[in-house]
């Protein structure tokens, strides 16, 4: 047995079974017993907050509303919209749905009560966001065939990416096809979509754009929709992951682009490192437009494995990973993927076939802890001088309402936060982990803008002083 000590805390071990020379039918057998010993608490964490250093705008937890079942979509949303403080919803277009046959108008068909099942849900789950005082952005995946260049059966899907590509020549056409939508989607349920995307065209999920292409297409599908007396205008990107920014630089470095685009937006797929986020946050600073996250989670083919979603290793990754995007990018809101039974944050009532009452997870608790956050907050800068403590704080000064959401990665340990306002008193505690969800901890006294508490192990942990009655 050979052992090698990679950390302080890693410890791998190697443990031949077999000889090197084993042939079929060589048994080998194993019995160990593993005895750990720990120091106590882990290295006590100092807390900098800069409450007098207000950033961009946190409105709060999105999420996305692609209906996809019928049979167990309506159920998670409601218990969701329920439950959840969300700010900002993300739907489809159903193109494909919305305008099959090319000679056909599809805004005198929907006037006259004809309009497809998928494209009514789709307006539909829009109303009801926009109801509950949400922006809606508008997104589309399938396009028509008739919109496709070349012959759609020629198109090969290939792990997931469809890639097709809009036929130039009926730029017009499109245009039209697609405001049509919009308009009827104000006319017809009282919407009006603050922006519109391709979903990761970068991609091809399901249209494919170049970044030059995707420049030439902000400039001139906003300039029709303007001249159709819309105020919707475009995301920049809404890219598949943050490591394909070079996809946005043509728009970026048009001036022309500008009047049209609402937000910059990118997918929390796969990660990524402290340099490349501060790249899309340095974006949205150049246009002074909002940054948003349209799809916030860790693995894009999770699903593959569902039951993924229920366990405790992916919850922490995910609310890691949102810690630090609220950190460095400052995002407008992070849009959940999703708020429906499609990677769900709830288990049970037959979601990916689990059993049992509908009931919340680990993934659940973290973002409605994470959506608690005061509405329209500030993002304030927060330091941690430990590497295993993520942080992001946020403030509303004007009700004078404050939360800082830490992420604990090891062992317990004695934190101490500094920098609080003058007016704060007291701090309400959080925490959800493995055991616990959003479970309310006591309050700390807070004197001379200086609080000392105790970070649990493994566990995301908020302190919060909100308005009475708020939660």
């Amino acid at each position: 047995m050979a052992a090698k000590k990679l950390s302080l805390d890693t410890l791998l071990i190697s443990i031949p079974l077999l000889p090197e020379n084993f042939t079929r039918g060589t048994h080998g057998k194993l019995e160990l017993a593993i005895r750990t010993a720990g120091g106590g608490l882990a290295s006590p964490v100092q807390l900098s907050l800069r409450s007098d250093r207000p950033g961009r705008l946190f409105d709060g937890l999105g999420g996305n509303f692609r209906l996809q079942n019928p049979r167990v979509d309506p159920q998670v949303i409601d218990y969701c919209l329920d439950s959840l403080r969300v700010a900002w919803g993300r739907v489809e277009m159903p193109w494909r749905d919305w305008h099959p046959t090319e000679s056909v108008d599809p805004l005198a068909e929907a006037r006259a009560g004809r309009i497809g099942t998928r494209a009514a849900d789709a307006m539909e789950m829009a109303r009801r966001l926009s109801a509950m005082g949400m922006p809606v952005i508008v997104s589309c995946w399938f396009p028509p065939e008739w919109a496709i260049d070349g012959d759609p059966a020629s198109y090969v899907r290939q792990g997931g990416v469809q890639a097709y590509r809009l036929d130039p020549a009926k730029e017009e056409q499109i245009y039209r096809s697609m405001a049509d939508y919009l308009v009827y989607l104000k006319e017809g349920y009282g919407v009006e979509a603050v922006m519109f995307s391709f979903n990761e065209s970068d991609l091809g999920i399901d249209v494919l754009h170049t970044a030059e292409e995707h420049a030439a297409f902000i400039k001139g599908f906003g300039r029709y929709l303007a001249a159709r007396g819309l105020a919707t205008r475009m995301l920049l990107g809404d890219n598949s992951d943050a490591t394909t920014f070079d996809f946005i630089i043509p728009a970026l470095e048009d001036p022309d682009t500008y009047p049209y685009i609402a937000a910059v937006s990118f997918h929390s797929w796969r990660g990524c490192d402290d340099a490349t986020l501060h790249r899309w946050a340095g974006a949205s600073r150049k246009l002074n437009v909002p940054l948003i996250i349209g799809e916030g989670s860790t693995d894009a083919a999770a699903h593959v494995y569902p039951q993924i979603f229920a366990e405790s290793t992916f919850a922490f990754y995910e609310i890691n990973l949102y810690i630090r995007l609220c950190a460095i990018c400052q995002p407008l809101s992070i849009l959940q993927w999703q708020l429906t039974s499609d990677y769900s944050i709830l288990w049970g009532g037959g979601v990916y076939g689990s059993e049992g009452p509908l009931r919340p997870t680990q993934r659940f608790w973290n973002l409605k802890q994470l959506a608690s956050t005061p509405p329209r907050s500030f993002a304030l800068p927060v330091t941690s001088d430990q590497e295993e403590v993520n942080a992001a704080a946020f403030g509303n000064p004007v009700r004078g309402e404050y939360a800082v959401h830490l992420v604990n990665n090891g062992a317990s340990r004695r934190a101490t936060l500094t920098g609080l306002p003058a007016n704060v008193s007291e701090l309400h505690v959080y925490v959800t982990n493995k055991q616990e969800g959003m479970a309310h901890y006591g309050t700390l006294e807070v004197r001379e803008g200086k609080v000392e508490f105790e970070l649990p192990a493994i566990s995301f942990v908020t302190l919060m002083k909100q308005e009475e009655g708020t939660n």
